[in-house]
């Protein structure tokens, strides 16, 4: 899944605003521009579209986490330099403060079914031997479910 329709994506789901976008990228350590997030935000056929890189990706999604729960110990947390699946998941629920059962419920939402232990084996570390690797569908029902959870459709 491109980077650029994750933050398409987050940015429909919360709402968020330029303004609030530009904070969070400042929060994980970024300093963004109005044009430039514009520039990430486009369709890829789009004249003027950039592919958003995995840190600068890594940078907002760490700078979500400080917005919704606050900095740990006062500190930053580096950004990756490979951004995977796993940890854009991962860096989702911390920052939701998700339990496994919530992202079940919302997986049961989608139709998509998933056991515990499959979804436990999604947030290993990469050399255990039940790590699973976040496949793109996973994350885009993840993220739909999301979307559905925090903004329903009005009827």
């Amino acid at each position: 899944m491109l980077n650029n329709d994750i933050l398409r994506r987050l940015r429909y789901t919360f709402a968020l605003s330029d303004d609030k976008m530009i904070a969070i990228f400042k929060l994980g350590g970024l300093e963004a521009n109005r044009e430039t997030i514009s520039n990430w935000l486009r369709k890829e056929e789009d004249e003027g579209f950039l592919f958003i890189e995995d840190i600068e990706t890594a940078k907002f999604l760490n700078g979500f986490i400080v917005e919704k729960r606050g900095n740990k110990d006062g500190e930053t947390p580096e950004a990756e330099q490979v951004l995977t699946n796993n940890l854009v998941l991962r860096k989702l629920k911390i920052a939701l403060n998700m339990k496994d059962s919530d992202i079940l419920e919302m997986m049961e939402k989608e139709k998509f079914e998933v056991s515990k232990h499959e979804l436990s084996a999604l947030f290993r570390k990469k050399g255990h031997k039940h790590y699973r690797e976040c496949k793109d569908q996973f994350l885009r029902n993840f993220l739909t479910g999301l979307q559905i959870k925090l903004r329903p459709l009005e009827a």
